[in-house]
């Protein structure tokens, strides 16, 4: 950051503007945490009309945002704020209207409206000589600049759809599941989920209701499980082990899950292709069940289409009207040049602790991982240390070019190589690295 006060890394002689982009739960606690630490100048700004980002529920297949009956997977106790609970009356796993109340409820507490700009879009970033950010800004149909001293990323990684090029012509409609919003369009019809995610899971439960037909192509073995193991929710039940060393903590919580689910050839799942923890899990109860009773019908990943007819790898075969890609998403800023526009979607980005480029200090990531369990509650540490290094409490650490290339080479598990788990952290592991930052100040 360009003009730093003499002894205080990090912040500048005069005061300082910043630019968060992005009002969704990352965003949020980016602005409380800046408005904590005592920075005058705080501008968020949302494309949409609302914040909230994606558990906002829109009908337009453009914007992501939830489904018109999604719950949260992680239990509202390790999901909510560390200082904002959710409400008493909330349950286990809230609907998406009663997650949208809470960040409201979160940003009215903490002042955080009268920063936010609506329907204003970021198209561009760019560095000036002087270090600063100049942001060119659509809002309408106005274009407008403001700069600024310091630029906190927070649009979240599910904004650009991977769709993998079928073989062969299949004419029956394609959509991915970024597109997908209810399932009534799909009564009556035969469709074909690709995936097995956690977006995957709940697109099959959703059409089974209501379609003649509904499959599930996978193309390798994944760890199922339930919402609720042993009469507590599944993160919580991982939380209570978290203080076990590593390697008998994988052993411990995969033979709790082997317990409660069972071999997945009585799902008529192929077996899982690794470890549990060195593969994210795919957590959904009524999937499992739905297999159990003839509901979703698994099959192998796809070898060809011709017209309606999907040939599988394993030579069966079936016609579907439907084909829905829950494939996941790239990571991509279209608005940063080259290199921070995006990275090799196979390796982590290279970011200490996830949010920091080696050689900009004034550019902050937040929310740019992945863990079992919720994404917010941990984007509120890193924002925190953010907050705190550009206001001069904490200092930036010298050697970063060394940790992101420790961190990128000795990750918190064996993930597999591959795209979901490129930005894959371990919850706890992760949060005790950030909490032992924000203790240095």
């Amino acid at each position: 950051m360009n003009q730093q006060a003499k002894g205080k890394p990090g912040i500048p002689s005069r005061a300082i503007r910043v630019a968060v982009i992005g009002a969704g739960p990352s965003g949020l606690t980016t602005v409380k945490n800046l408005l904590v630490a005592g920075v005058p100048d705080i501008v968020c700004y949302e494309a949409t009309d609302a914040i909230g980002g994606n558990w906002v529920f829109r009908e337009d297949p453009s914007h992501s945002s939830v489904y018109q009956t999604t719950h949260i997977i992680s239990s509202k106790r390790l999901s909510s704020f560390e200082d904002f609970p959710m409400p008493d009356g909330y349950p286990d796993f809230p609907s998406h209207r009663q997650i949208l109340d809470y960040f409201k409820g979160y940003a009215e507490h903490f002042g955080v409206m009268p920063h936010v700009r609506l329907r204003t879009r970021l198209d561009r970033a760019r560095r000036d000589a002087d270090g600063r950010w100049r942001l060119t800004l659509s809002h309408d149909a106005d274009i407008k600049e403001d700069i600024v001293d310091a630029l906190f990323i927070c649009t979240g990684h599910h904004s650009d759809p991977v769709m993998p090029p079928l073989a062969g012509r299949f004419d029956g409609e394609v959509l991915h599941s970024h597109g997908y919003k209810r399932a009534e369009p799909f009564r009556g019809k035969r469709v074909l989920v690709i995936g097995g995610g956690n977006s995957a899971c709940d697109i099959a439960v959703e059409t089974a209701r209501v379609s003649a037909l509904t499959a599930m192509s996978l193309r390798r073995g994944y760890h199922f499980l339930p919402k609720v193991i042993f009469g507590m929710p599944a993160d919580v039940a991982f939380w209570r082990l978290r203080h076990l060393p590593k390697p008998f903590r994988q052993k411990l919580a995969g033979w709790l899950v082997h317990l409660a689910v069972g071999r997945p050839a009585k799902y008529g799942l192929r077996e899982r292709d690794g470890r549990l923890l060195e593969m994210h899990p795919t957590l959904n109860s009524e999937f499992l069940d739905a297999l159990r009773h003839g509901k979703i019908y698994p099959q192998a990943d796809i070898a060809r289409v011709d017209g309606r007819m999907v040939r599988f790898a394993d030579g069966r075969a079936d016609e579907f009207d439907v084909i829905i890609m829950a494939t996941g998403y790239r990571i991509s800023f279209p608005f940063l040049r080259e290199p921070l526009s995006s990275w090799d979607s196979l390796q982590p980005p290279a970011l200490y602790l996830r949010m920091m480029p080696a050689d900009i200090d004034n550019l902050f990531f937040i929310g740019l991982f992945q863990p079992l369990g919720c994404i917010w509650n941990l984007a509120d540490h890193q924002a925190r240390i953010a907050a705190l290094q550009i206001t001069g409490k904490l200092a930036r650490p010298a050697d970063l070019g060394a940790r992101i290339e420790r961190e990128i080479r000795h990750p918190h598990w064996r993930y597999q190589r591959s795209v979901r788990h490129a930005i894959e952290v371990d919850f706890y592991e992760f949060r005790k690295a950030l909490l032992a930052e924000v203790a240095k100040a």
